[in-house]
This record gives structure tokens, C-alpha cells and sequence, in this order.
């Protein structure tokens, strides 16, 4: 259980511009970061982030664009731990409340940070309501096509994209690359199919070592199996 000593001391400044890499959960550019949230990161509090290993900053061309290591990931979902800094103000300590009350709701709902603020395509519409572009089903046919597949069925599905992606049998492949493959099958299907497939013997889904390789990409994609995330799967030959 981390603890609040686990949270280094940062400005009010510092913490936004974490929780905005966090909500964006992709890499963000200083001109971007200005346009929603009114400030850029620069100067102390760029070095201070990248010094701590919590934000990577792309400096090779301008505007600098940032995004959150794994640290950075970890500190941010436990900022709420700590107190917030007096320098703050009201507005500091009620993002520290809304960063509570969603931990704890991410917390009962066992979804990561990382998988609620994923960046998706344009999302369904809510039950009840209807887009203006959407064509209205032609036959009883359609609905019929659009049935849930089997955990099997999902399962095949796999098994077929690692196929296509492993340069060999037992090569590892991001998982990032395997939804890619899959971006029309249901999250929550392939996350079960996953982890049901940890107890196979030709297969291996792991966290990968080097944390501060990992793109928000590959922290999207992960898959969370006990109480870690884990990026790459290899199935070895049958």
C-alpha cells in the first residue's frame, strides 16, 4: 500500500500539469497544455517532473511535448494521499478531492486509471438516444450479426493476431499492437479472454521490465491479471 511519503513535495503547478497528462493520457505539447489548461510546462517545474522521473518531455523539436512515465503514473493515481500544498489554495485542495473520490470509484469499479482515460474514437451514443448520422438497422438480420462472440470465439481471435504479429512462435507482442488487431471486439471480452488464457501452457502475458519504455499506448493496453499490469503476450508453438 503506498504511502503518502511515497509522494514527493510538488507545487500546485506541478500537480496540474500531472493530472492533465494523466486525463490525456497521451503525449501533450506545451501549445496543447495551454489551450486546456491555461498553462505551459517549462522551466523549474519541467526539470523538477523530469529530474523525478515522473514526465518524459521530447525536447528534439518545439513545442516540447510531455507525457507521464510509469512513475508518473503511479505518483499521480496517490497524489490524493498527501496533503495538498498550502500555496494551493481552494482549488488545489478540491482537485485532490476529485482525485480521492476517483481513485475510490476505480477502486470498486477494479478499472485502472490508465484504461478510464484511454484515448478512444468517437464513442457510442448513451442508452436511449440516437445519433443523427446513424443509419437505422435494415432487418432483424443485422442485430443478429452484432451478437456477443464466445470466450472461445475471442480467444481464437488471439491466438490469430499474435499469429500475424510474432516474427516466431514464443516471440513477444505488445498488446497495444494485439487490440489494435482486435479494435472490434469488446474490452471487457478480450480482457477476460486474456487472463483466461494465462493458464494455457503455450502462453505468457507479462508487465514489461523497463517501465519508463512504456508509452501511454502500451499503458492503455495493458491488461490488469492480479494486482499488476501486465503489456506483452507470447504463445509458444502448439
Amino acid at each position: 500500500m503506498t504511502s503518502p511519503a511515497d509522494v514527493p513535495h510538488l507545487t500546485p503547478n506541478q500537480i496540474n500539469a500531472l493530472v492533465v497528462l494523466m486525463v490525456e493520457a497521451r503525449r501533450v505539447t506545451n501549445v496543447e497544455l495551454k489551450e486546456l489548461a491555461g498553462f505551459t510546462l517549462t522551466g523549474k517545474d519541467n526539470t523538477k517532473l523530469v529530474d523525478l522521473g515522473l514526465v518524459d518531455t521530447d525536447r528534439t523539436h518545439r513545442p516540447f511535448a510531455h507525457e507521464l512515465t510509469e512513475e508518473g503514473w503511479r505518483v499521480v493515481r496517490q497524489l490524493h494521499t498527501s496533503p495538498p500544498p498550502k500555496q494551493g489554495g481552494s482549488t488545489t485542495r478540491s482537485l485532490f478531492v476529485v482525485l480521492s473520490n476517483l481513485h475510490r470509484s476505480l477502486d470498486r469499479l477494479r478499472v485502472s486509471h490508465g484504461d478510464f482515460f484511454k484515448q478512444t474514437g468517437a464513442t457510442a451514443p448513451a442508452a436511449g438516444e440516437s445519433r443523427p448520422d446513424a443509419p437505422a438497422p435494415a432487418t432483424a438480420a443485422a442485430s443478429t450479426a452484432a451478437a456477443p462472440v464466445s470466450a472461445a470465439e475471442v480467444e481464437a481471435l488471439v491466438r490469430s493476431a499474435y499469429r500475424d504479429l510474432a516474427t516466431a512462435p514464443g516471440a513477444w507482442v505488445g498488446l497495444a499492437d494485439v487490440r489494435d488487431r482486435l479494435a472490434d471486439t469488446d474490452r471487457a471480452a478480450l480482457d477476460a479472454a486474456l487472463r483466461a488464457m494465462v493458464g494455457r501452457e503455450d502462453v505468457r502475458i507479462i508487465p514489461v521490465a523497463n517501465t519508463k519504455s512504456l508509452t501511454a499506448r502500451d499503458r492503455a493496453a495493458a491488461v490488469r491479471i492480479g494486482n499488476e499490469d501486465n503489456h506483452a503476450l507470447a504463445i509458444g508453438p502448439a
